[in-house]
């Protein structure tokens, strides 16, 4: 019993010795090289697709469309699992591992050259389209890209908050995650601006190979340095989620469809003591039979 009791006290002790402000520069960071690596991918897509893959302006703009809409879609998902089942540190683990392949292959579609189609017949204007095993590679890093974004961007805040509202010695523990919050909207604004401009500069004037590079690097650097202090975080477990409860509260009402309603309906309002609900008095009612009539 002592021993349970020491090893309980010993892991809070531990806990409180994590988080903090030193945690922060390594989950900005990890949030602000994700955004620069995937927003900057976004706008010569199109143009890749057409120019390097024979895609037609509505299939080449079709599928950005489909991918851009699949990673807005997938941090829903991710916040289930993280909410559920991983926790916020493996989650944002997995993300980042995830992008990280998903910019690699993506950079070796513009690398190897039979990755792609090869390129349309300048005299006969022919163009050989991109065999199936050309496509699935494609959009392979394409997923993998959204996937990735599913991990990071719903967690990265949640788990910064995390490190911070669990310093109980800290007397300026709002005031410091308020400032928290600032420098992540902060970063995140600076991450887009950076990626719409620099990296697209780079794909402009460097090339594909350079220019799909830079984003796969930045992918490195954000895996590299999130993992790094994994030893610092303060990792909250996967409680049930709100998901959760509104699927077992939908799959309860399901069952229970053909059940009679009682004829009185004050039994229906039993709180525990204490409890903040309150139950409709016969005052209030009065008032509403009143007004209906």
């Amino acid at each position: 019993m002592e021993m349970e009791e020491n090893g309980i006290m010993e892991q809070q002790r531990s806990r409180k010795s994590k988080g903090g402000l030193i945690t922060m520069p390594f989950i900005i960071a990890n949030e602000a090289f994700e955004k620069v690596a995937s927003y900057g991918l976004l706008p010569n897509m199109v143009l890749y697709l057409m120019n390097e893959y024979n895609m037609g302006v509505t299939k080449a703009a079709n599928t950005m469309f489909f991918w851009s809409a699949a990673t807005n879609f997938m941090p829903l998902i991710g916040a289930f699992l993280s909410d559920s089942f991983l926790g916020r540190f493996l989650t944002i683990s997995l993300g980042s591992i995830s992008s990280l392949l998903g910019t690699t292959l993506l950079w070796l579609t513009a690398t190897i050259t039979k990755a792609r189609p090869p390129q349309c017949d300048q005299f006969t204007q022919k163009c050989k389209l991109a065999s199936p095993a050309q496509y699935t590679f494609l959009l392979s890093s394409f997923g993998l890209i959204s996937i990735g974004a599913g991990g990071i961007r719903p967690c990265s805040l949640a788990f910064g908050a995390d490190q911070l509202t669990n310093r109980e010695n800290n007397p300026n523990n709002e005031r410091v995650l308020e400032s928290f919050f600032g420098w992540y909207y902060a970063s995140a604004a600076v991450s887009v601006l950076i990626a719409l401009t620099c990296v697209v500069y780079i794909q402009d004037h460097m090339g594909w190979k350079i220019g799909f590079g830079v984003p796969a690097l930045l992918m490195l650097f954000s895996a590299l340095l999130f993992l790094v202090a994994s030893s610092l975080y303060v990792k909250e477990n996967a409680n049930k989620s709100l998901f959760t409860g509104f699927a077992q509260v939908a799959i309860v009402a399901y069952k229970n469809r053909h059940l009679a309603f009682p004829q009185h309906d004050s039994n229906n309002y039993h709180y525990e003591k204490g409890s903040a609900y309150t139950s409709p008095t016969d005052k209030l009612r009065s008032c509403w039979v009143l007004y209906e009539r």
